[in-house]
């Protein structure tokens, strides 16, 4: 079965009918009567949850963000955003004839009451959380309900990838109870695909991810991109064939062109030509991932979207402006398919160029709505309180471009810190290298110095290049849920 038969073939009008219908819906019959947090906004903003009925009724709801769902002085406060029925809120809310529509579908299944269907529906089963590389997690909960649906996403995005029943597939996301890990679990047993879960380099270490490769010999690989490249790195220092390797799908990071050809590069050396590269986006809040098409010339195709179960809009960042169709903007996020944890309109602090695309996919044919693939994370900066370095407002996203660009780097960290530990001497900016090849450190730092000035109007403090061991052991790749590529060591005032 085509998992993707419900939605594939609709229109764009089509699509949006139905995300008009299914939103009121939602919001009517599980949002407003189930969700504390989200009764005290409509009620606050005297909204009547009936007069939300189109994708354009949406702007009258104030936006959801990260701050919303945990404060230091209500730890617990993301229970609010929890669907929590009892018997009366179901009576207050729901209509006679709805619960008399309950009531004899459990008569037709036996054995199960009405309780016992609300209890898979609702409860509580299952959580993950939010990294907390800036901030302390966040937990998000999900029911039997939402396990099917990131069942559901999974095998969706098995189908794009194109990956046969006799493939195999080792997923060394690091094993945490992590969106990226578990989508990709749930996935394969729900595509009956064989998949070795070796929870990365934290549970085995490169020695025993690479012994497991070596001996599953998987066409297809999914992991954290600086992990994979890291590991492919090992085995092209020892010579290996590593030409059973069709697929290398990406997550939990940025993924740009220039680090799918250095990766295609790597695994040419190790006899694994043709490989294709692609990348997968996702996040806690939504409790599920979209991937793009398996393309040739790791071109991107955007990332394919689920609109019978949610709704992206692009905003503009500073004013909450609604964005046109592939306008560039902040993505934000609406459920209109879960229960458990449930966020309307969440600000996700992802600013994509090129916003939502409406057109068919030139690759695949898909019908379904995509986002484009080239997404830069606003909250990396805001969340690391970098917003100035020297005096200067500073994106360090580009900073991360020109060292991810260079051919002579295969590795680099940046760090900020303070002259002397003094928190009130100056700002320095120390970069990270190690040496690959042949290359002069001398002439290579006066080139590195004079791109990032262009780039940046910063200029670093100190290039330092080390050894690669020193290196792995600095971005914590083997110990790590997520590399520590960019380090604030400035000390807290």
């Amino acid at each position: 079965m085509n998992p993707w038969n419900n939605i594939s073939s609709l229109s764009y009008k089509q699509i949006k009918e139905y995300q008009n219908h299914q939103l009121n819906s939602f919001i009517n019959t599980h949002v407003y009567p189930f969700s504390s947090h989200y009764r005290q906004v409509f009620d606050d903003h005297k909204i009547n949850p009936k007069h939300i009925k189109t994708i354009a009724d949406l702007k009258h709801l104030p936006f959801t963000s990260k701050l919303d769902l945990m404060t230091k002085e209500n730890p617990q406060k993301f229970r609010d955003f929890v669907l929590a029925p009892d018997q009366n809120k179901i009576r207050q809310f729901w209509p006679k004839t709805k619960l008399l529509q309950m009531a004899l579908q459990s008569t037709f299944r036996g054995k199960e009451s009405v309780l016992d269907a609300l209890g898979k529906e609702y409860r509580p089963i299952f959580m993950t959380f939010t990294t907390g590389t800036t901030n302390a997690p966040v937990p998000f909960i999900y029911s039997r309900y939402d396990i099917d649906n990131l069942n559901l996403s999974g095998s969706r995005m098995v189908h794009l990838f194109n990956i046969k029943s006799d493939e195999k597939i080792m997923n060394i996301f690091p094993f945490a109870p992590h969106l990226a890990f578990w989508q990709t679990f749930f996935g394969a047993l729900e595509a009956n695909i064989f998949a070795l879960s070796t929870g990365g380099g934290k549970v085995m270490g490169t020695e025993g991810n690479f012994t497991a490769l070596m001996r599953t010999k998987p066409s297809v690989i999914l992991g954290v991109p600086s992990y994979i490249y890291h590991l492919v790195r090992y085995a092209q220092k020892r010579q290996e064939n590593l030409s059973f390797i069709k697929k290398i799908v990406l997550g939990a990071s940025k993924v740009t062109v220039e680090y799918k050809f250095k990766l295609a590069e790597m695994l040419r050396d190790c006899g694994a030509h043709h490989v294709l590269i692609f990348g997968t986006y996702g996040f806690t809040e939504a409790r599920t991932a979209w991937a793009e098409c398996p393309t040739e010339n790791h071109i991107s195709s955007g990332y394919h979207l689920y609109p019978d179960k949610e709704i992206f809009e692009i905003v503009d960042p500073q004013t909450g402006e609604i964005k046109k169709e592939g306008e560039d903007g902040e993505l934000i996020y609406t459920s209109i398919d879960s229960r458990a944890s449930v966020v309307l309109r969440y600000r996700t602090g992802d600013f994509v160029k090129g916003g939502i695309i409406h057109e068919p996919c030139p690759h695949c044919g898909l019908m379904t709505l995509r986002i484009s693939s080239d997404i830069s994370r606003l909250s990396d900066t805001k969340d690391l309180n970098l917003s100035k370095i020297k005096g200067m407002l500073v994106n360090l996203n580009h900073f991360a471009e020109v060292l991810n660009n260079l051919p002579e780097i295969d590795e680099w960290q940046l760090e900020i810190r303070k002259h002397n530990n003094d928190p009130y001497d100056s700002d320095e900016i120390i970069i990270y290298i190690p040496p690959k090849g042949l290359v002069n450190e001398s002439s290579f730092s006066v080139m590195l110095k004079d791109k990032l000035v262009a780039t940046t109007e910063l200029a670093p403090n100190e290039i330092k290049f080390v050894p690669l061991s020193e290196m792995i052991q600095r971005l914590e790749l083997e110990t790590a849920n997520k590399e520590k590529r960019i380090l604030d060591s400035r000390p807290k005032l």
